[in-house]
């Protein structure tokens, strides 16, 4: 079991440090295209990001909750607890440091982890694996449903432009405060239903990790073909449904979750089979204290644009740097990103010589 942590620990890390260099350019007008996410309709490397982590997400809940043998009252609260630490921590980085509640933005990353950590656990106390496949087949065919075939507001059904889709027009009424976006928000309420079957598959690997009856090699097939087969699923519903990261399209969900199978597959072979472990305390020591190290990040942000250089920050004045240079922006605005990547791996590295864990 140990081994296997081993490199879901690795996943995990790899998919932090993955959000942080993609949240933390040197500039938003100078990024490298895979780093962008795409405007609309298609997938770039930057936007498998956070599905890979609900994806983990997925996969440690079986991991974690399997050990109970028998829930009772306790561990829902205890599900609940951490639903609204995860919650309450995203809206305090919504808000930090201005603390202006007036505009406060509801929906979120952690928010979007929050919930698809407690539906995903529910679901997982209460149901079997055959079960939860369906729930989360359900969850995307119901989303599909809904829409392409569902009429909202003035609209036929079926649109799916930004702010003028069905997400958007029940996100606009349940949501308080602020959208990301003026008229819709890519971490919304209503999205949360087809990341939910994302958690999902993620559970249906955490399942087959804990198959005793499977050899690991057996298990590292079997991830590679469901997989490859969630993928060209995905590919094909492009045709209809769009792959589409903001409104968490159906097919999004598939060609995310195949692709993840297919990395956690692939860390397996690697960590596990082949016990070549080489490369990978970068990814261990970050998935070992993940969520604090996106908390961490989220806060240092604003250290670096604190005027210090002739009214500059940091940050500001490393581009600027930059900008008076032969050199692609893009390189400049890239290196800055991995800069501030390291500096948080030098936090949670010193926390895991430690022994410091902070779990939510």
């Amino acid at each position: 079991m140990t081994q296997r942590l081993i490199s879901l620990d690795f996943f995990r890390g790899f998919t932090i440090a993955a959000m942080i260099i993609v949240n933390d350019p040197g500039s938003w007008t100078y990024v490298l295209d895979p780093l962008r996410h795409s405007q609309w309709n298609g997938a770039t490397p930057t936007d498998l990001v956070f599905p890979f982590f609900l994806f983990v997400v997925g996969v440690s809940i079986v991991l974690s909750l399997s050990k109970i043998k028998n829930s009772n009252t306790s561990t829902y609260l205890k599900i609940l607890k951490r639903t609204l630490i995860l919650f309450g921590i995203g809206i305090f980085l919504a808000v930090f440091p201005s603390f202006d509640f007036s505009n406060v933005r509801i929906a979120g990353v952690l928010q979007r982890i929050a919930l698809v950590y407690f539906f995903c656990s529910l679901i997982y106390l209460n149901s079997n694996k055959s079960q939860q496949i369906w729930i989360g087949i359900f969850c995307l065919i119901i989303y599909w449903g809904f829409m392409k075939h569902v009429p909202f507001g003035d609209s036929i059904a079926g649109v799916l432009e930004p702010g003028n889709n069905f997400a958007a027009w029940i996100d606009r009424f349940i949501t308080p405060g602020r959208l990301y976006q003026e008229t819709w928000d890519p971490e919304g309420f209503f999205s949360t239903i087809p990341s939910i079957a994302t958690g999902i598959s993620g559970m249906f690997c955490g399942h087959l990790i804990l198959n005793k009856t499977k050899s690991l090699k057996d298990k590292i097939i079997s991830m590679y073909l469901v997989g490859s087969i969630c993928l060209s699923l995905g590919m094909v519903w492009d045709f209809s449904f769009p792959i589409n990261k903001h409104i968490w399209t159906s097919s999004y969900v598939l060609l995310s979750s195949g692709l993840a199978m297919l990395f956690l597959a692939s860390c397996m072979w690697i960590i596990d089979h082949k016990k070549n472990r080489s490369y990978t305390k970068f990814g261990i020591v970050f998935g070992s204290n993940a969520i604090f190290a996106y908390v961490l990040h989220s806060m240092l942000r604003g250290l670096f644009r604190i005027p210090l250089f002739n009214g500059n920050g940091i940050q500001k004045t490393w581009m600027e740097f930059g900008l008076s240079t032969n050199l692609e922006p893009q390189i400049f605005s890239l290196i800055w990103a991995l800069f501030y990547t390291f500096l948080i791996y030098l936090v949670v590295n010193e926390m895991y010589k430690r022994n410091i864990f902070i779990k939510i």
